[in-house]
């Protein structure tokens, strides 16, 4: 009997879940809001019935085997959601606990960037490695990091936050309260707050003044740079310089084979990987230059949030 996994990415927006076999093929899946003003105890009844709805779908002989859910501010090690941004759950969730309890499987949590780690690993590019580094960039900047095949949580369970290392001091607000965050200069959000700069400080014509800050999305940026536009070329290169330079202190400190890139702002390829390797390598202390690798995800065109998830758990069964 083919046994799967159920995997499920909880946004602040959107929840997806799948049920996942262990050679990644996603063999059903589903979405619902996730509103993100509704209290936990009103999300999971409805959580409860999509999948339920799902498992109709599967073969009755398909054991279900574990839950791996991704969810903002996921703690590993105590299956708790703690605080999570952009969701009103209210304090610290219990909720491995709680999902375990009503499927009587295995239950395992992560925030989503760790998770999406897990999946590069088990099913995208790390497949094979055992030292990587996967960076998100969306909305914000998340990572996950892989030491010695396994991933890095931390004393804490949170570890792995390098889109809140510090770029520069007083600099930009931070959603987290800090100011100079790396998420603030490198994401979709980032670039898109670089070219509102770039474009009050210069008269260079640009189509990209015709355009609202709540209208402007990185696709646009991206488009407007592959068709030569100079701020938006300007804007790429700025973003792979902060990026470039804070990676080359990462590579110092933790010497990976490779940094997977994924995410909104990877799509636009070498717009972003080649700013970005140039000044990582500039910046890169001696011994480590051209030792570690610049990928993109392998889960990029994938329900990567979906198979992150399930990872957690068929990497547990395999251990």
């Amino acid at each position: 009997m083919p046994q799967v996994t159920l995997g499920i990415d909880i946004g602040g927006t959107t929840t997806t879940m799948g049920f996942v076999d262990e050679l990644g093929n996603i063999l059903a899946e589903n979405t619902m809001a996730t509103l993100a003003k509704e209290h936990i105890t009103m999300f999971l009844p409805r959580l409860y019935t999509q999948i339920e709805i799902l498992q109709k779908s599967l073969p009755d002989d398909s054991p279900l085997v574990g839950i791996g859910i991704g969810v903002p501010n996921g703690n590993y090690f105590k299956g708790t959601v703690e605080n999570p941004p952009n969701l009103q759950w209210g304090g610290v969730i219990p909720l491995a606990n709680l999902l375990e309890t009503q499927y009587k499987v295995p239950v395992a949590l992560t925030n989503d960037a760790n998770a999406a780690a897990v999946g590069e690993m088990i099913f995208g590019a790390g497949k094979g490695m055992k030292d990587f580094i996967l960076v998100t960039l969306g909305t914000g900047l998340g990572s996950g990091i892989i030491v010695d095949g396994k991933l890095a949580y931390g004393y804490t369970g949170f570890a792995g936050e390098m889109g809140h290392l510090t770029v520069k001091h007083g600099g930009r607000l931070c959603g987290c309260g800090k100011r100079g965050c790396l998420e603030t200069y490198v994401s979709v959000t980032g670039i898109r707050r670089t070219v509102s700069k770039l474009l009050a400080d210069s008269m260079v014509s640009s189509s990209l003044r015709e355009l609202s800050q709540n209208d402007l999305t990185g696709e646009m940026i991206t488009q407007s740079a592959l068709q030569g536009d100079s701020i938006a070329q300007e804007a790429f290169e700025y973003t792979g310089m902060i990026l470039g330079q804070k990676l080359a202190d990462v590579v110092a400190l933790l010497s990976p084979q490779a940094i997977i890139m994924f995410g909104g702002l990877a799509h636009a390829k070498d717009l972003i990987f080649q700013p970005t390797l140039k000044y990582m390598e500039q910046n890169m202390f001696p011994i480590f230059k051209n030792t570690t690798k610049l990928l993109i995800s392998e889960l990029q065109d994938k329900n990567a949030g979906v198979l992150g998830a399930s990872a957690l758990i068929w990497e547990r069964i395999k251990v």
